[in-house]
């Protein structure tokens, strides 16, 4: 007997005040997660926290994989259907040495690696008292799983070897990232990620005055990189995102570094981009007394969906439904990773914020009940059959 949740999407608004009520409990899981620090490979203490908390919520099982990945598994009424995966990624940008001091206010929150993506993590910590809050019970298991190793050289490995050793095929899945609210992410260019060091090289051997600086040199390379051509069909880019040198004011830089990507919609116009990147290495190298070297850090192949599949034309009216304007743009991301692997999956985001990347990022309240509601009715439309074919 089929005793799964209806899909309904008038009734989505009415979630709203009943995802309010547990407020106290979802701010709870965003100031205790968040206040862990993350940073990418040293993701052990936040998923040990973050496995306490499924574990509290009394989740049907929870356990972890060999990357570290916390997996939460709240069991669904057939055993015919195959999961549904709801993921979040568990790493921040920023470092141990900071203060992680999380502010609550009255309309608003604030911390470091709060809005990427601490907010995320913790509503996928809440979500099993947001279902009970609900009175939601789904057909398929439901698994939420916090990510490792997501991002900068990291290179996705947590969903990557997830998604491997997951022994069953996988029904669908939403990726939840803290901001921006209205966000609709069904798919990913092709990318790759670069950081390219400069030495100076026999740097003794000069008098200061007469010392290569690695400054001028990789503003020649930037320079260089930006009149490479870089057509607008297929859609491509690079983008130049990472600078750094010196060491005071008064000494010529001996080294520095800087980081890029290369995106396109076509896999083949972003290696032909890279090899036109390293051809400007090579002739640099030839030109100044230093060597410059480049890394590649990650790569993704493009993948995507269809803007006429059924799971993202369900995602735009369920945020219609609540008031909220999709917006769509390319997202390299664990979403990536699903759709190469033939997985229908998009990604969400919860509230509106401010300051991203910056130790105070500011996410607001009030948005974020949309923004869970949001992610509810999706996934009650996939458990409903959207993506079954």
């Amino acid at each position: 007997m089929d005793t799964g949740t209806t899909f309904d999407l008038d009734k989505i608004p009415q979630f709203l005040e009943k995802i309010e009520g547990i407020r106290e409990i979802i701010i709870s899981n965003i100031v205790l997660l968040g206040q862990v620090p993350s940073p990418t490979f040293k993701e052990a203490s936040r998923a040990k926290v973050f496995l306490e908390r499924l574990i509290d919520s009394q989740v049907d099982e929870a356990t972890g994989d060999a990357y570290n990945n916390p997996i939460g598994i709240i069991r669904g009424t057939s055993t015919a259907k195959p999961p549904i995966f709801l993921v979040a990624h568990l790493d921040t940008f920023f470092d141990r040495e900071i203060l992680y001091n999380f502010t609550v206010g009255r309309n608003s929150i604030q911390g470091p690696g709060l809005l990427d993506n601490s907010l995320g993590v913790a509503v996928l910590a809440s979500m099993p008292e947001i279902f009970q809050a609900l009175d939601l019970r789904f057909q398929s298991d439901i698994v939420l799983a916090g990510v490792t190793q997501s991002l900068g050289r990291g290179n996705l490995s947590g969903i990557r070897h997830l998604l491997k050793t997951w022994a069953t095929p996988i029904r669908a899945a939403i990726s939840i990232e803290g901001v921006e609210l209205g966000r609709l992410n069904y798919y990913s260019d092709g990318m790759i990620r670069c950081e390219i060091e400069c030495i100076v090289q026999g740097y003794t051997k000069f008098a200061e005055r007469n010392r290569p600086n690695a400054i001028l040199i990789l503003n020649e390379l930037i320079n260089q990189i930006l009149e490479i051509r870089v057509p607008q069909r297929p859609r491509s880019r690079i983008v130049i995102g990472k600078v750094s040198s010196g060491v005071t004011h008064g000494r010529l830089a001996q080294q520095g570094s800087i980081g890029l990507e290369i995106h396109s919609n076509s896999m083949k116009m972003v290696k032909l981009l890279f090899r036109e990147v390293r051809d400007v290495i090579n002739g640099l190298n030839q030109e100044f007394e230093a060597t410059l070297t480049m890394d590649i850090v990650s790569s993704l192949q493009a993948a995507r969906l269809k803007y006429n599949h059924p799971l993202v034309k369900t995602a735009v009216a369920v945020m219609k439904a609540l008031a909220l304007k999709p917006v769509s743009e390319a997202s390299e991301s664990e979403l990536s990773i699903m759709l190469a692997r033939g997985i229908p999956a998009v990604t969400l985001g919860i509230t509106r914020g401010e300051n991203k990347y910056q130790e105070n990022a500011r996410a607001q309240i009030a948005p974020m009940y949309r923004g869970i509601a949001q992610i509810v009715g999706v996934l009650l439309a996939i458990d409903n059959g959207i993506c079954d074919e």
